[in-house]
């Protein structure tokens, strides 16, 4: 199975989709159905975190264990 984005340029098109769907040949998903994170924009995530030494982040996350104690 593969699986490919169709952009619909008109609304005959979505009839024949529905169609070819009854037929079981293909299967017609929402947006919403599809996996969102494929299309994450991760650059407006870049610089969210402070930069930190291993040894930093070693002890933070001793200190965060030590709290479940």
């Amino acid at each position: 199975m593969r699986t490919l984005i169709v952009d619909i340029l008109n609304d005959n098109a979505v009839q024949l989709l529905r169609t070819l769907e009854v037929l079981d040949l293909i299967r017609v998903r929402n947006t919403e159905d599809v996996d969102s994170t494929a299309n994450v924009d991760w650059l407006a995530y870049k610089g969210a975190m402070s930069k930190k030494s291993m040894e930093e982040i070693d002890q933070q996350l001793n200190d965060l264990r030590g709290e479940w104690d």
